[in-house]
């Protein structure tokens, strides 16, 4: 095993010599949601349902389009990756049936991600459960031990599924997230979590469904770990650890009345049924239900619509054949029938309520089962069997503990579960924004506030204006940072999801080339995740098979970095420069001085070397001697935002860091117990665009700092090394001040490649954003 390339101390990430870590990620890659082979975006319903035979050998990418893939993402700056896979990927032919194949593939990917450098966390990704009930995760077969059948969704609305909508070109945004409060997602999770306390009659194989569902993903996450244990050379040096099932819910554990949606599920989109009225279609029974649609204030009844099965049921039918996958269900468990009122919740001869209460209590405690009493209880059961299969492989490895979203984290601070290599990974999105596809810089809500009780009223936490906006996100993460630190002990805080809509106001950023909007907003996130003090954060998302037509294939969500209609100049329109020497580009200086020498060749930096560094895949992709091919491959948008200077390690405490992207200039102070030694700098990684070395003002309260290009993880990077002395230290940098980096006299619409060849007034030849 090798050693531990990154630790945790102090509730800081520190490398080997004891510099604190900051984990810039980005989630790698949304394309693993689905299958390769047949290629299935959800908005395909051919053979929709032969769930048993697909595969997914060339996710997240081909290990020839790797290099490439990884090389960008170093370019704009991420040291991290926040890996997913899926069960469905390991084990979709069957329970116990692991793709091999997939594994194998897995590790090589992981091996070239390793060759550049980053810090990787393998992610046992999943949405509402499963594609097959709107989302993504786990394998068809686990619906099917359920006692649903996934071929009656449609008709009875226990999900709504983009692969088998009517018209799945008008798939309503952001409905898929409303499956949470369906039929088939609350009944699985609520098996997952709580089986063996709400559903006793479920037993398949001699055990309840909560443990058979719970052993199997565990196991197929445990294979996979002892794979890559195997691998021998991918543990600690490449892959640091391993997080929980991405963003659980707790189902219908809890609900105190069946017949009324709970305050704490804000989300209403489309059709609204309770939990009760899904009982009712799931059943064959037609229901008039609430319809609800997202404006500019929050959701909103639109009206109401009959939901009609005309007699189908979302159960399995009597007599189904189980062989099919070799488990022996329970006598006591009947199908064709709904499994609640096999549980006395309902009569299905009169279609009585019986129990609208029945999920409100633990069974056999009697406690009142609230969100914080379900984390401290059913979540944290389940958090410490897979936190012992992932170490029975990968020993005393880093363990990511996602709780439910938004939710307060588990009581769990000075008992045996304050583990010392514990790091708690919240979830934020901006939900206006990401449900309306409108960045609006006038006013937002304070959502956390709001789910904490902090107001009296829901109107007093609205925040009027950009600044207050911005703020409001910033404490908005503080308070998920905090709130993990006092309820679960000090502990790193790494967000694992955040980003921006890319498809706002109907598409337009894709007719006319401007991405400001989009900049606007993911820079006020940005902002609000260096201001809070999380110690990491990992945007979502890279997928490599986004366009502007679908996104990102799935759901109708568009939220990727990279798109392959935003194309790049092809090589043929960009000269061929000769690498960077180290030697000449190496710029040190003391503090108050500036990059820019009195000549450019003084400072190693030419019209000539200044279009290579403009041309490396940070800007273009136009191909370097180092880096793999990257011509006419995804181009990317609004990086002005995502591109940014960020201190990768620092030689003592990170007291705070920030990027000003309208003033492009940039800030950080430390604190260091004592001089930085000469081998373990303070490093920013510095982004050429922001801060080309003529335009770069550098001001240190105290020590040595140097400007270099660094190609030692795969890929060149332009970096500021600090050696500052002990004691609180602050260092400022300027670079090149643009409107929204546009420079003066460019067209708002310009795309970001355009901005950078009209601001370096460079003829790189025509280019097509769009």
């Amino acid at each position: 095993m090798a050693s531990f390339r990154l630790t945790i101390e102090d509730g800081q990430f520190r490398d080997g010599q004891g510099r604190q870590v900051v984990l810039r990620g980005i989630n790698v890659a949304g394309d693993t949601k689905l299958p390769s082979e047949p290629n299935q975006p959800s908005h395909v319903g051919d053979d929709f349902f032969d769930g048993d035979n697909v595969t997914f050998h060339q996710r997240p990418f081909t290990r020839q389009d790797a290099p490439a893939h990884f090389a960008r993402i170093k370019r704009f700056g991420f040291n991290t990756i926040r890996y997913l896979f899926t069960w469905e990927a390991i084990e979709a032919a069957g329970p116990g049936i692991y793709d091999e194949e997939y594994i194998q593939h897995t590790v090589e990917v992981l091996r070239i991600a390793g060759s550049y450098g980053f810090y990787v966390f393998m992610d046992p990704h999943q949405d509402v459960w499963s594609r097959f009930t709107g989302g993504s995760g786990a394998p068809m077969w686990t619906i099917y031990a359920c006692g649903l059948n996934p071929q009656s969704f449609a008709a009875t609305e226990a999900a709504i599924v983009h692969n088998t909508y009517p018209e799945p070109d008008n798939f309503p945004k952001m409905i898929w997230s409303t499956n949470y409060y369906r039929l088939a997602a609350g009944t699985i999770f609520t098996f997952f979590f709580a089986g063996r306390d709400f559903a006793p009659k479920c037993v398949i194989d001699g055990v309840n469904i909560q443990d058979y569902l719970q052993n199997h993903f565990i196991d197929a996450c445990a294979h996979l770990a002892k794979r890559i244990h195997e691998a021998g050379d991918l543990e600690n040096d490449v892959v640091i650890g391993w997080e929980s099932m991405n963003e659980p819910n707790r189902g219908m554990t809890g609900y105190v009345d069946l017949t009324v949606i709970p305050k704490e599920h804000p989300l209403k989109k489309g059709t609204c049924p309770t939990m009760w009225q899904t009982f009712l279609t799931g059943m064959g029974r037609a229901c008039e239900v609430d319809t609800w649609d997202m404006g500019g204030l929050g959701p909103y009844k639109t009206g109401t619509k009959l939901v009609d099965p005309h007699g189908e049921f979302a159960w399995l039918p009597e007599g189904y054949d189980d062989s099919r996958y070799g488990w022996k269900r329970d006598p006591g468990w009947k199908l064709g029938e709904c499994v609640w009122a096999q549980h006395g919740v309902w009569d299905i001869s009169t279609d009585t309520l019986l129990k609208k209460d029945y999920f409100a209590k633990n069974p056999n405690t009697g406690k009142k089962i609230d969100y914080p009493e379900f984390t401290n209880t059913y979540f944290m059961d389940f958090w410490r069997k897979y936190s012992r299969a992932c170490r029975s492989h990968h020993e005393d490895c880093i363990m990511l503990m996602q709780y439910p979203t938004l939710e307060l984290p588990p009581e769990i601070k000075g008992t045996e579960d304050d583990d010392p290599k514990l790091v708690f990974t919240p979830h934020f999105y901006d939900g206006i924004t990401l449900m309306t596809k409108h960045w609006n810089s006038s006013w937002n809500v304070d959502v956390v506030g709001v789910l904490r009780g902090k107001y009296w009223h829901p109107a007093f936490a609205i925040r009027v204006g950009e600044t207050a906006i911005r703020n409001c996100l910033r404490d908005q993460l503080a308070t998920l940072r905090q709130e993990g630190i006092d309820r679960i002990g000090n502990h790193p805080c790494l967000m694992t999801e955040f980003g921006i809509p890319y498809d706002m106001d109907d598409k337009k950023a894709y007719k006319t080339g401007d991405y400001s909007s989009q900049s606007a907003a993911l820079d006020a996130n940005y902002f609000a995740a260096e201001g809070s003090g999380m110690e990491g954060y990992c945007l979502w998302v890279y997928s490599t098979t986004n366009d502007h037509e679908r996104g990102d294939q799935w759901n109708g969500e568009d939220l990727s970095i990279i798109s392959v209609d935003d194309k790049l100049p092809d090589a043929s329109s960009v000269s061929s420069e000769p690498e960077f020497d180290q030697s000449t580009t190496s710029l040190v200086k003391t503090p108050a001085a500036v990059v820019a020498a009195e000549s450019l060749e003084d400072a190693g930096v030419t019209p000539g070397n200044l279009q290579r560094t403009l041309t490396n895949p940070s800007i273009s992709s136009a191909p370097s001697d180092r880096d793999p091919e990257l011509t006419n491959t995804p181009g990317y948008r609004a990086a002005e935002a995502f591109i940014r200077p960020t201190p990768t390690v620092v030689a003592g405490r990170l007291l705070s860091s920030g990027f000003d992207l309208r003033k492009c200039a940039f800030s950080i102070k430390v604190s260091a117990p004592q001089a930085a030694a000469d081998d373990a700098p303070t490093v920013v990684f510095l982004p050429e665009h922001h801060f080309p070395k003529q335009e770069c003002d550098v001001t240190a309260s105290a020590g040595r700092w140097e400007i270099d290009i660094d190609s030692s993880q795969g890929t060149p990077l332009q970096l500021l090394k600090w050696w500052h002395p002990e004691g609180e230290q602050t260092l400022a940098i300027k670079g090149l001040v643009r409107k929204y980096n546009l420079p003066e006299g460019t067209s708002d619409e310009a795309g970001y490649l355009e901005q950078c060849q009209t601001g370096y007034g460079l003829n790189m030849g025509s280019c097509c954003i769009m």
